[in-house]
């Protein structure tokens, strides 16, 4: 499927807000991420090759680097890339990074809902439902204005928790041309949970960015991906 038919898919998708609502409303409570992209003449996958590198040099030829690296490379084989032997020898280069950050210690006083944190779907009025490569069905919200209220994650319930910790983890996504230099895609998920655990944030924020790929340039979106209890392991 080439770029541009992905693109007339999202498109026809988004003529369907009711069926979001419903589906939203009574699914599982999920992992959201905020997923911005920007995009220059990315070439269609017709006859171009791809190599996945370190964004960072600290990450490179590390064995976690690898295995989630295989996912960025799974995602980049089903829009119809082919992967390269090297380097030297991909037309593309797509440099990848990743992290999650230490942490800091939320603490309720009055009741959740004086907490920003929890302050559901800022600016995210336009949800889209959409199926994912193993047929789960997804829900994006578009914006529909300015937002940054903060954070809204459903995994805290109930009224007795005094304190809780939130951690936030991002991947980087960055695709030149290998021949010039020249910058075709960037592309940042980000996203707040109470979870640290890379093997489950990393997968699923690539799983965010490759949505809908390569998405509105410019445009940030929320990506509704499986949680932690229910992800099915890779």
């Amino acid at each position: 499927m080439t770029v541009t038919t992905k693109l007339k898919k999202a498109a026809k998708l988004a003529a369907i807000p009711a069926l979001a609502l419903g589906l939203s409303a009574c699914a599982t409570p999920a992992f959201k991420a905020d997923v911005s992209r920007f995009e220059s003449q990315l070439p269609a996958p017709q006859g171009e090759s791809f190599y996945v590198l370190a964004d960072d040099p600290a990450l490179a030829g590390g064995l976690e680097f690898s295995l989630y690296a295989d996912h960025v490379e799974s995602e980049m084989a089903q829009l119809g890339y082919v992967q390269a032997a090297t380097p030297e020898d991909a037309t593309l280069l797509v440099r990848f990074d990743y992290g999650v950050d230490n942490g800091r210690e939320r603490v309720r006083s009055t009741g959740f809902r004086s907490d920003p944190f929890y302050r559901p779907w800022y600016g995210y009025s336009r949800p889209v439902a959409y199926r994912d490569r193993r047929g789960r069905t997804r829900i994006a919200y578009l914006p529909s204005r300015a937002w940054g209220y903060g954070w809204h994650d459903p995994f805290f319930g109930g009224s007795d928790i005094r304190s809780y910790t939130v951690y936030t983890s991002n991947i980087g996504l960055k695709i030149d041309r290998a021949s010039t230099g020249e910058r075709l895609f960037e592309g940042r998920a980000e996203a707040a949970s109470r979870s640290d655990r890379l093997q489950y944030l990393v997968p699923n924020l690539v799983e965010a960015m490759f949505t809908d790929f390569p998405g509105n340039s410019g445009e940030t979106v929320r990506i509704s991906v499986a949680p932690e209890e229910t992800t099915a392991r890779r």
